[in-house]
């Protein structure tokens, strides 16, 4: 049973006709998502209004619709998306969070934000991400833009927010185990630059699970292009987006 499956049914039942959405992009089984996008067509005519409360009356308490909106009919969720946001989540203590064991990487160690921030800073702006890819046989190319890394903590918690054009498979889940192998001492550092001239997948840190990965924003329209480009606040980083 798949996200994407238990939309189309709900949406199959409002429409009283079979439904498949085209969503933004694929994710991990265990990944989230604060927002996703998708595009359908229907002959039905209904009110974007009565779209989100039909729907919503048939979803899980786990998933919701936000918004809905008409659009042109060439437009396409996954090809018409100009970047994306993600945030990774991680909860640093020796004492599990009960409320979050599916919603958080439980890290047992203290997190060096700052020394984290200082190999992140490499990896913003447009490389060849084929060191950070893991399987890329599919795609035509791995070079990628990173428009802002913001690494940031409060308490325990630290959250990791990644903003790009757009990200090979389990990119931003290996960018997070390879900062994690930075604060741990097996990856130093200043080995970032020389990782990434390497195009090889075997010079980076391990997959970070996928639990801690939030699919947050995604960018459509040239208005949009500002906001993407721009770096995050401590204060956007930590609550304005999540």
């Amino acid at each position: 049973m798949t996200v994407q499956e238990t939309v189309e049914k709900a949406i199959s039942r409002v429409l009283n006709e079979n439904v498949s959405i085209c969503g933004c992009s694929r994710t991990d089984t265990g990944v989230h998502a604060n927002s996703y996008c998708f595009n359908l067509k229907t002959e039905r005519e209904i009110p974007t209004r009565n779209f989100i409360r039909g729907v919503n009356g048939y979803l899980p308490d786990d998933i919701s619709i936000l918004s809905c909106e008409e659009v042109d009919e060439a437009f396409h969720a996954r090809f018409d998306c100009l970047g994306k946001e993600y945030v990774y989540k991680m909860h640093c203590s020796e004492s599990k969070n009960p409320f979050a064991p599916d919603m958080m990487l439980h890290y047992r160690r203290k997190f060096n934000t700052e020394l984290a921030m200082s190999a992140a800073e490499p990896l913003i702006g447009t490389h060849d991400f084929k060191s950070f890819c893991g399987n890329c046989t599919t795609v035509s190319t791995t070079i990628r833009t990173i428009y802002d890394i913001s690494i940031e903590s409060s308490g325990d918690i630290v959250i990791i927010l990644v903003k790009g054009n757009g990200f090979l498979y389990n990119m931003i889940r290996i960018i997070v185990g390879t900062l994690i192998w930075v604060n741990e001492g097996k990856i130093s550092a200043d080995d970032i630059p020389s990782i990434l001239t390497a195009k090889n997948r075997l010079k980076a840190g391990k997959t970070a699970l996928p639990h801690g990965l939030y699919l947050n924003r995604v960018f459509y329209g040239q208005e949009s292009l500002n906001e993407l480009y721009s770096r995050s606040s401590k204060q956007e980083v930590l609550y304005g987006k999540l």
